[in-house]
């Protein structure tokens, strides 16, 4: 496999073999996709399907189990599932060495954004017009997704090769 190689106590770097993967991936990728479609898109969109699956788990425990207001609920299971995002983006996909508090600042303001405009904004709007809350979440998190991959590549975790 290709890419940067990073080692600690001999062994190579989680995030290094993370992105070594996506780019073999990437390169599989039918109809001249894999000209135009960056690893760490492959890798954002592997990593946030799996945080936003436990976004709806949770969204779901706090609705249907728990009984918490939709916005309530929303809020909640989004600030955990984004938290986890955050961590694992930064970690394995763009492999950022940048310090981590003015990003984590911009990450904030970035997903406040979001949260307001495609999580409650849409999200709600939808289920208040009578679409099931986790179609309603779903449509919302489309949304997102190209939003908030377009800011942690070229604005949070901008000194990463991603």
């Amino acid at each position: 496999m290709t890419g940067t190689t990073t080692v600690h106590d001999g062994r190579r770097d989680l995030g290094a073999r993370f992105h070594d993967a996506m780019e073999v991936v990437a390169r599989w990728l039918p109809f001249g996709l894999s000209r135009v479609v960056a690893p760490s898109l492959l890798g954002f969109a592997l990593i946030n399907g799996f945080t936003f699956g436990v976004d709806l788990l949770l969204l779901t425990l706090f609705r249907g189990g728990l009984g918490l207001p939709v916005p309530i609920a929303f809020t909640i299971a989004y600030v955990i599932a984004f938290g986890l995002s955050f961590a694992l983006n930064r970690a394995l996909n763009f492999r950022s060495h940048a310090p981590v508090g003015p990003q984590a600042g911009l990450y904030a303001v970035a997903v406040l954004v979001n949260y307001l405009a495609f999580v409650l904004g849409v999200g709600s709007a939808l289920t208040e017009l009578g679409l099931q809350y986790h179609l309603s979440r779903i449509v919302a998190g489309a949304c997102e997704a190209a939003f908030m991959y377009s800011v942690m590549r070229w604005v949070v975790f901008r000194d990463a090769k991603a």
